[in-house]
């Protein structure tokens, strides 16, 4: 029973405060005057009295009530209701008078009457219970009572009124009256923690609608500051009732005050959550909060601020609760578009209403906090429950960890007490405990349909409407009510003074009547809170997954079973699916639980590779895990970590705590709290249930929650003493298990090297240096530790620091849960003190099994494998060991290809003098058992950029390095953990200087075989003494020389050598016509002479390269001037042989035989670097010679061009050099025969007909040059390295017209119509302009002219052929003018200078070599490739030099005269002399070839590969490689034109930039002498295996393998070879595009040979080492033509190994081979008479210009073929599988093309007369039986590849003997007849004599049997 009222209050205006500002209220009297005890009088009542402020009124107003709240000290909330009425004041001056009795003063006032005031009046009940109506009725009762003068004493109304008492619960009725006549009903809630909200709830959604109360719910719940407005209290105190309503079940705990006065309003401004309403008078001051919701309910908006982020209830939640909603407040909604709606639809009335809006909410709060009781741990149990609730766990489990709402709510003040107040295990329960319990599953199964969750939603509605009006029947209640207008009476009588002793006498009575009545004793129904169904049951799963993930279980049960049975091989296989598996939650649960089965006494002791195994298992596990461990595995694997161990030593052991400490879970405070309360728990339950065990049996089902409701229940019925000794078991317990946590957290606190500061403060966790998770970690570098110190200022600061902070962080663990569960103090000081020991303790220990395990091995690491190295090449640095990343290329990754994913590998990389080395075996255990190589020579890289990779799943990141090469390479690696990043450094910094050494006798083909100490310094001993002085000699005199003999030149001094290293050029001047390209040592000429006695030097001379060649084309002699011939035209001079006039060009030149060496000298200035005209080729038919030269200076020859008025340059020397220069140009076209014949007129007439024995006559040719020549010099706008649009285009098909059938191949073989340009789209205006042009000069006039061979107009097509052309840069060309009388012609082109080319290579190697895979479409492989115009520029110089092979072939001389002479130049005229010379198509030739033109003309090898010091500024420019690329293209179009294989190229093109060999060393032969290279004495190789020369290690590798040999090799004589150079026609090197991860490049020969046998004798030695026969094929790993070579490569090798095996001297492969050629051309020729078509596809049947793809087939008679493999490179089993499958499919195509005589298809074969069909005679055939075809097949005759016809074996019914019908052979016996009967028809057949007969039945019999 309650009081219905504690205090009745009157609240009045202070009258006497009138002149201040603000009016102020004061309380008239109070009853009772002393407070009651259990309820003392709450303060500040006059201030909600008139909340807006008290205030005198001019008129009197009607009377308010509103009921306002206060919440007193103890937050118990009072509700004040108060009553309002006006009552007129007097006036001031009547007081005044009464006071002083001045009459003056009131006649004066009594002038002016003052306007009547009325002042406030209230009536307040103050109580505690929340009867709203009965108050305002109360209240109103004695309102009229005092104004209508009713007879009722007011006093007795009072007094019955504050001694009425009700009960508080339990739905009883009460009848009240308060002796004034009046009754009035009081019906109480059945249950109080139900609140009542009468229809206030439904209010509140009518004001503000769905979406802004559901909008305000949630930010109250999520403590926010809600802020209600209106003009109306009592809106207000209804509102904020209705939202603590939605709350419930949980209670709101922060401000609440429903109204807020007007003197309080800074209380808004408090930082704490709160729901206020104030009133909207006081809107204009809540404007400026920024961080409160307001909510206005007069306007029902709901207003939030920016700077607030309100978290929604989650999904699928909102939606349906906004659904029910609807369904509620708009019935109608429903049915809105029924054409025939029903009648009615009554919405419930408002009351109704309000219930069944807040049965929604009650609904929504139990599917949010359903199975909440599961997460709920009770830590003590007497003497009074203490409950803590696992937040993770519940957020887990229930999937929500990413939900904001729930999060908060979780977090929040209300939900902590709704733990406090509904955990506890046994106490009463009410309608959300059955809901939260109950009915989860009825909602699950309701959630779809609407009806069915009306009808809950009804049926809660009807509970709560029920525990508000339990008695529907309501007495009618009888209270009088004031007059109508009662308010508006003038003279109103003041409310009486009431008199206090008669009310305090009453209340006296009643007290003391109470006294003496019995208690009421409330009987409580306690019960057991029933738990409802565990989350797990209510969250559904979804089958699939299921399924799924059950295959992962699997594999995770399988993978620790195999590591507890050691089988290690296994467990490596399935490890990486296990570590990917450990994403799912369910994967990790399942690992959990299978470690905890081998967790043997608590220890399981494993030996190092299981532990390995285990602690990486552990960390996967953990990595995922957040720190609140919502899934609870760290929690369940906190017992594991300190169970598995493994022994270090005797007495040392190392648990897996020690190697899973890097997890931010261990340094969160709240893991260790619920770890330790669910722990807690369970120790507590135990002791309850083994004090009951003799009792009951089925205990063990119970949870704690049961057993301690159990003992909620007995233990008022318990004795005082097994009281208390309860309370110190459960003490003692939570102690225990205190210092054990202490334990454990010192455990995983501590790390394993404690002197290092790994602190977690850094970021509130691990900082993550030793990120390592083997036991490794140690060797990380040291120098990380000192940082802390140093800032932090302790210099020595020792373990004590880490040491300090986890006690600290114990300690406060400690003292939180020991305060919460009630653990007594002196206790709590003993943990404070130990905890210190403790953790000492355990960092001793610790310091033993670091030490330890830093003297342990790494195991589970792959055996570092040894690279093989050449002889000569040493280790610079030991193997790191890292792991070897996939880059762009997808074929090794696996990737979206398939195939095996050889990479990531992990190995080690090794750094030798000559290469980077990687070698390992790759990551994934499926192919573990391979070994992956790549490497390639230090010499090529071109670029190296750190990168951070993650190298495993279960790895942190670390770093890498990306190194590229110009072999195309990539390698892209990660250093493991344990290469410290000072070790990584080191490697970079060697490598740097291996890769630039300071002089070229620092790279490896010298240093060779030395020791690499001695590499790395800059000086090297001198090989060849008498050479280095004489160098020296050399450039001193040079300095003494150089200064009196040019003039016109600046100064300059060669450094010296030690110098030289340390000066950088730029390279940036080189598409100026500059005085030189880059000053450098072979710039200037130093004029020294040796002396002539030096004959050695002139025999070396002669042997050169170049000398040999000159006599082969007969272009003079070396003899003395007198003796030599006058009649030959070319001379050889030795005026360069000490390298005077230019030291890039070799010591003997071919010049004209007219001009002398002195006019030499002097011309030789008119050209770059002095690189004057010399021929370099003579065309052995026209007689035309080919010259190189530098370009032009500006000055000097080009005067000769310009016209007459130019400008000449400066003083008559110029002149005197430039008509020299004429006179050389003259003497050049005098050399030429047909000029001389011609008597000096250089027309074509002079030609004889000698000239012209050409198959093409002159006027067939020209068109095509004309052409030829505009293509080269392409249209006004065509950029140096764009190709001239439209070369190709219809120009060429217009040549075709006037050229008779086949003489063009040009012109009918070019695509048609437009071909594509490389550039990109934006030039096709221009494009297709050029076209035009380019048809207009090239085709219309040859339409109208050229039919009748009359001359053409077109100037490039005239008939007066200049006899020499001169093809130099446009840019040195400007202001040229053609003139007639000049015999020579310029022909301006525009080249790409070097900038261009070294730019397209870089885009070419990102192309082909991509540094990481390509995700960009706009990024991909042909698109790069086409941006990199690395194509366009091999089209431009294959277009040049076409054009200058048709120049020669056409009897006109050309000089090239390009840029310096040596870069595009050397590319044009090597290519020329290439097309032009068939010997330069063998292997002696192209050496020949690439030895004169590239090595003595000086192209600068050195400069250009960057291979020193002094240029690696300058970069990579792979001018050679440029043109090997454009001898590929050449190789592929005519592939029997080439003695060598493309692997030969590829060969070059590997080695040009590997410095293996010292061939392509230096920019000229000048340095290579002055080094002492070139000449090196025969005798003095120390080894023979160390090859100084690249043509030496050629020559003796062709030796043994027929490697570089092209067996299709066919030339026919003479041959001029015109490539197509369009885009379309060109290929892409595979040289660029492919590896072969098995062995790394294969152009070391040795070490490719090296690797094919040891490898297995190494395994054997190792058992464990994997066994295995498995092969992988792939593109990038091993070639197919690796391990099945073709039919030649393997015929070859089968008949070496038979001569070894019958003791026969092994041939030579190539003896062999021309035998085997021979023969076959004879046979040939033999049999071409008889055969009706040859089976030899003879070459000469093929069109002569082109015979791409011919093949050599011969059937002899043995029945087995040599088939000529189309596939050049494949050519041995030992051959690097460089060959390209493409030329496999055409020679199986070529099998079925000429049905071949295989061994395998044909089983028998013999020949037989065969009847014709009907009427047909007798004829003889050649019949093969094929039992893989299972056919019978018949030819003319043995050598007839056609075949004539095909019996089916399966249509053959039956074989019988036959009878020689008509016209039958007559010699052959009867039984020799045989018939063969099919479906079709019956064949008849008759053998020689009766066996063959007989076998041939047998063969077809067992043939049919077969099948």
């Amino acid at each position: 029973m309650a009081r219905l009222a504690d205090y009745f209050v009157l609240v009045g205006y202070e009258l006497d405060k009138r002149g201040s500002r603000d009016g102020q209220g004061q309380i008239l009297q109070r009853f009772p005057e002393k407070d009651w005890e259990d309820n003392p009088f709450p303060q500040g009542i006059e201030l909600f009295c008139q909340p807006s402020g008290w205030q005198l009124f001019t008129e009197r107003n009607p009377p308010t009530f509103f009921v306002a709240v206060l919440t007193d000290i103890s937050s118990e909330r009072h509700y004040c209701a108060c009553f309002t009425f006006w009552e007129a004041v007097e006036s001031a001056q009547s007081q005044s008078h009464s006071r002083n009795g001045e009459e003056e003063e009131e006649e004066s006032s009594s002038l002016v009457q003052p306007p009547q005031l009325f002042a406030p009046k209230s009536l307040v009940l103050v109580s505690r219970l929340d009867h709203t109506e009965v108050f305002r009725n109360s209240l109103g009762l004695i309102y009229t009572i005092y104004v209508d003068g009713l007879s009722a004493s007011l006093e007795n109304v009072i007094g019955n009124l504050l001694t009425c008492t009700i009960p508080i619960t339990g739905g009883s009725q009460r009848t009240i009256s308060l002796g004034a006549g009046d009754r009035q009903v009081i019906q109480t809630p059945i249950n109080d923690s139900l609140p009542v909200s009468s229809c206030s709830v439904a209010l509140l959604f009518r004001q503000l609608g769905i979406t802004n109360v559901l909008c305000l719910f949630c930010a109250a719940l999520t403590e926010h500051k809600i802020l209600f407005l209106s003009s109306s209290y009592q809106r207000l105190t209804d509102g904020c009732r209705a939202l603590l309503a939605l709350m419930f079940p949980l209670k709101y705990s922060f401000t609440y005050v429903p109204i807020l006065p007007a003197q309080l309003l800074e209380v808004l401004s408090t930082p704490t959550p709160f729901i206020i309403g104030v009133s909207s008078i006081f809107q204009s001051e809540t404007q400026e909060l920024l961080d409160v919701v307001i909510a206005d309910l007069d306007g029902g908006t709901v207003t939030i601020p920016e700077c607030i982020h309100i978290s929604l209830l989650p999904e699928p939640l909102l939606h349906q609760t906004r659904e029910a909603l609807s369904m509620i407040l708009d019935p109608e909604l429903e049915i809105a578009d029924l054409a025939f709606p029903p009648s009615t639809v009554s919405a419930a009335s408002l009351k109704m209403q309000d219930k069944e809006i807040r049965a929604v909410f009650l609904r929504l709060f139990a599917q949010l906090l359903q199975g909440y009781r599961w997460c709920l741990h009770i830590i003590r149990i007497h003497p009074e429950p203490v409950i803590r609730f696992h937040k993770a766990a519940f957020l887990g489990q229930r999937g929500l960890v990413e939900d904001d709402f729930l999060t908060k709510v979780l977090e929040g003040m209300a939900f902590a007490g709704f733990v406090t107040e509904r955990g506890a295990p046994y106490r009463a329960i009410d309608l959300f405990d059955e809901l939260v319990a109950c009915e989860v599953k009825r909602m699950r199964a309701e959630e779809g349909s609407k009806q069915k969750i009306l009808r809950h939603i009804k049926e809660l509605a009807e509970h709560l409407y029920k525990n508000e009006n339990p008695y529907p029947a309501v007495t009618m209640h009888k209270v009088q009510k004031p007059t109508e207008g009662c308010y508006l009476r003038l003279h109103q009588r003041p409310f009486p003074r009431l008199d206090e002793g008669t009310v305090q006498w009453i209340i006296d009575q009643a007290t003391a009547k109470l006294q003496t009545a019995p208690p009421a004793v409330k009987a409580e129904k306690k019960c057991m809170v029933p738990s409802g169904p565990p989350i797990a049951a209510i969250m559904e799963r979804n089958g699939s997954a299921l399924a799924n993930s059950a295959r992962r279980l699997e594999v995770v049960r399988n993978c620790i079973s195999y590591v507890f049975e050691n089988k290690m091989l296994e467990a490596k296989k399935l490890l990486p699916a296990v570590l990917r598996a450990m994403k799912g939650r369910a994967a990790r649960h399942c690992l959990t639980q299978e470690l905890n089965l081998h967790v043997q006494q608590n220890r399981a002791v494993l030996d190092h590779q299981q532990f390995d195994f285990i602690v990486r298992m552990m960390n996967c596990c953990l990595q995922d895990c957040t720190a609140m461990d919502e899934h609870g595995i760290a929690a369940a694997l906190l017992p594991l970590v300190t169970a598995f161990c493994r022994k270090l030593s005797p007495g040392t052991t190392q648990f897996a705590y020690s190697c899973v400490q890097e997890h931010v879970v261990w340094t969160n405070i709240q893991f260790w709290e619920a770890m330790f309360y669910c722990d807690v728990q369970n120790h507590i339950r135990a002791l309850y249930l083994e004090s009951n065990e003799e009792n009951h049996v089925d205990e063990e089902e119970k949870s704690a929650l049961e057993i301690a409701s159990e003992q909620r229940r007995l233990w008022p019925t318990m004795s005082p003493e097994k009281q208390q000794e309860l309370i110190q078991k459960e003490e003692s317990t939570v102690f225990s298990q205190a210092i054990h946590y202490a334990n454990r957290m010192s455990y995983l606190l501590l790390p394993l090297d404690t002197s290092k500061n790994r602190l977690l403060r850094s970021s509130g966790l691990g900082d993550v240096e030793s990120v390592s998770n083997s036991f490794v970690t140690n060797s990380i570098a040291g120098s990380v530790a000192d940082s802390y110190d140093t800032e932090s200022g302790f210099e020595d600061a020792e373990s004590s620091d880490v040491a300090n902070y986890v006690v600290r962080f114990i300690n406060r663990f400690v003292d939180k849960v020991c305060t919460e569960s009630g653990v007594t103090n002196e206790h709590l000081k003993g943990l404070h003190i130990m905890i210190p020991d403790i953790v000492q303790m355990h960092i001793e220990t610790l310091d033993a099994v670091h030490r330890e395990s830093k003297r342990l091995p790494p195991i589970q690491k792959p055996k570092l494998l040894r690279p093989s190295l050449l002889v000569g090449e040493e280790c610079v640095m030991e193997g790191l060991r890292v792991y070897l990343m996939p880059d762009g290329r997808e074929e090794a990754a696996g990737g979206n290809i398939g195939g095996p994913p050889l990479l990531p590998a992990e190995g080690a990389i090794f750094l030798t003098t000559y290469r980077i080395v990687f070698k390992g075996t790759p990551t994934d255990p499926l192919v573990g058992e391979q070994v992956v190589i790549r490497s390639f020579p230090i010499a090529s890289l071109t670029k190296e950029k750190k990168i951070n990779v993650q190298a495993q799943v279960d790895q942190f990141i670390q770093e890498g390095l990306q190194l590229r090469s110009c072999t195309f390479q990539l390698l892209r690696i990660a250093f493991d953990e344990e290469v410290a990043s000072e070790s990584a450094e080191i490697f970079r910094k060697h490598l740097h200087k291996l890769r630039y050494p300071q002089h070229v006798r620092g790279t490896f083909a010298f240093t060779m075989g030395q020791s690499p100490k001695q590499a790395m310094q800059p000086k090297a001993k001198e090989k060849n003494p008498s050479l280095r002085t004489l160098s020296k000699n050399l450039v001193k005199n040079a300095k003494k020389t150089i200064g009196r003999q040019y003039v016109t030149r600046k100064k300059y001094t060669p450094p010296t050598w030690e110098q030289r290293g340390s000066q950088h050029f730029q390279e940036d001047n080189e598409d100026e016509i500059s005085v030189s390209e880059e000053i450098d040592r072979s710039t200037l000429t130093p004029s020294t002479i040796i002396k002539p006695s030096d004959k050695m030097t002139m025999s070396h001379l002669v042997e050169r390269a170049c000398c040999r060649d000159y006599q082969r084309m007969g272009l003079g002699t070396l003899s003395n001037s007198l003796t030599r011939s006058k009649n030959e035209p070319f001379r050889i001079s030795t005026v360069n042989r000490m390298y005077a006039i230019c030291r890039s060009y070799p010591g003997l030149l071919i010049v004209p035989q007219s001009i002398q060496d002195n006019t030499i000298q002097r011309i030789s200035r008119c050209y770059r670097q002095n690189r004057f005209p010399v021929v370099c080729w003579r065309n052995s038919r026209t007689k035309a010679v080919l010259l190189r030269s530098g370009g032009l200076h500006g000055k000097g020859v080009v005067g000769l061009f310009k016209s007459q008025n130019a400008p000449t340059a400066g003083p008559s020397q110029t002149d005197s050099t430039s008509l020299e220069q004429e006179k050389y140009l003259q003497a050049v076209i005098n050399s030429m025969p047909h000029y001389a014949d011609a008597s000096g007129r250089n027309t074509l007439s002079g030609f004889t007909s000698a000239h012209m024995s050409s198959a093409d006559s002159s006027e067939k040719r020209q068109p095509k040059l004309g052409s030829l020549m505009k293509q080269v010099m392409g249209g006004k706008d065509d950029g140096p390295g764009t190709i001239s649009r439209g070369a190709l285009g219809p120009r060429a098909r217009v040549v075709t017209l006037s050229t008779p059938k086949g003489a063009s191949v040009k012109g009918r073989e070019s695509p048609r119509g437009k071909w594509g340009s490389i550039r990109a789209s934006g030039r096709m205006s221009n494009y297709v302009l050029n076209m035009e042009i380019g048809s207009r000069l090239a085709g219309k006039d040859l339409l109208s002219a050229q039919h009748n061979g009359a001359p053409s107009e077109a100037s490039f097509l005239r008939q007066h052929r200049a006899s020499l052309y001169i093809i130099g840069d446009k840019s040195q060309l400007k202001g040229v003018k053609p003139d007639p009388l000049q015999h020579w012609e310029v022909v301006p082109i525009e080249v790409f200078d070097v900038r261009q080319v070294k730019a397209s290579f870089k885009k070419l190697m990102k192309a082909c070599v991509p540094g990481c895979p390509i995700t960009d479409p706009s990024l991909a492989y042909l698109r790069t490739l086409e941006e990199s115009e690395w194509l366009s520029q091999i089209h431009k110089i294959l277009q040049i030099s076409v054009l200058v092979v048709e120049l020669l072939d056409t009897g006109s001389s050309v000089l090239v005269s390009l840029e310096d002479g040596w870069d595009i130049t050397t590319q044009v005229v090597s290519l020329v002399q290439l097309l032009s010379d068939p010997y330069y198509r063998t292997m002696e030739g192209f050496r020949l070839l690439v030895e004169k033109e590239w090595l003595s003309f000086g192209h600068r090898f050195s400069h250009r590969g960057a291979q020193t010091l002094a240029g690696q500024s300058s970069g990579f420019a792979p001018v050679f490689l440029q043109f090997l690329d454009c001898v590929h293209q050449i190789h592929l179009q005519f592939p029997m034109e080439f003695e060598f294989t493309q692997y030969y190229l590829k060969f070059l093109s590997y080695h040009y930039v590997s410095n293996r060999f010292r061939t392509f060393l230096l920019d000229s032969d000048y340095e290579r002498i002055e080094l002492g290279l070139l000449y090196e004495e025969k005798g003095e190789r120390k080894s023979p295996q160390v090859y100084k020369s690249i043509w030496d290690y050629i020559d003796r590798l062709n030796k043994k393998t027929p490697v570089f040999f092209n067996y299709m090799y066919a030339p026919e004589d003479g041959e001029v070879l015109r490539p197509y150079s369009n885009i379309s026609n060109l290929k892409v090197w595979d040289y660029y595009t492919q590896e072969v991860l098995s062995e790394g490049p294969s152009y070391d020969w040795e070490l490719v040979q090296e690797q094919a046998e040891p490898v297995e004798e190494v395994d054997r030695q190792d058992s464990s080492a994997p066994q295995t026969k498995r092969k992988i094929i792939w593109p990038c790993y091993d070639n197919r033509s690796r391990v099945e070579p073709d039919a030649i490569s393997r015929l070859l090798e089968e008949l070496h190994n038979l001569e070894m095996e019958l003791g026969q001297v092994p041939e030579r492969w190539k003896d062999t081979w021309d035998k085997v050629k021979a023969s076959q051309r004879t046979e040939a020729r033999q049999e071409a008479g008889r055969m009706a078509s040859s089976s030899l596809l003879m070459s000469s049947s093929l069109l002569p210009h082109r015979r791409s793809l011919g093949v050599y087939l011969q059937e002899s008679g043995v029945g087995s073929t040599l088939n000529l493999s189309l596939d050049s490179d494949t050519s041995s089993t030992s051959t690097p599988s460089s060959g390209k499958q493409g030329g496999r499919k055409s020679t199986s195509n070529l099998y079925s093309q000429f049905q071949m005589s295989e061994s395998e298809n044909r089983s028998y074969e013999g020949t037989l007369y065969k009847k014709g069909a009907f009427m047909k005679p007798w004829k003889p055939r050649w019949f093969v039986l094929d039992k893989t075809k299972h056919q019978l097949r018949y030819y003319d005759n043995r050598m007839d590849t056609e075949c004539k016809g095909v019996i089916d074996l399966a249509e053959v019914e039956s074989i019988t003997p036959g009878t020689p019908t008509m016209g039958a052979p007559k010699t052959v016996e009867e039984k020799a007849f045989f018939d063969l009967k099919t479906t079709k028809r019956v064949y008849n057949f008759c053998a020689q004599d009766v066996q063959l007969a007989q076998q041939w039945i047998d063969r077809i019999q067992s043939c049919l049997s077969d099948a």
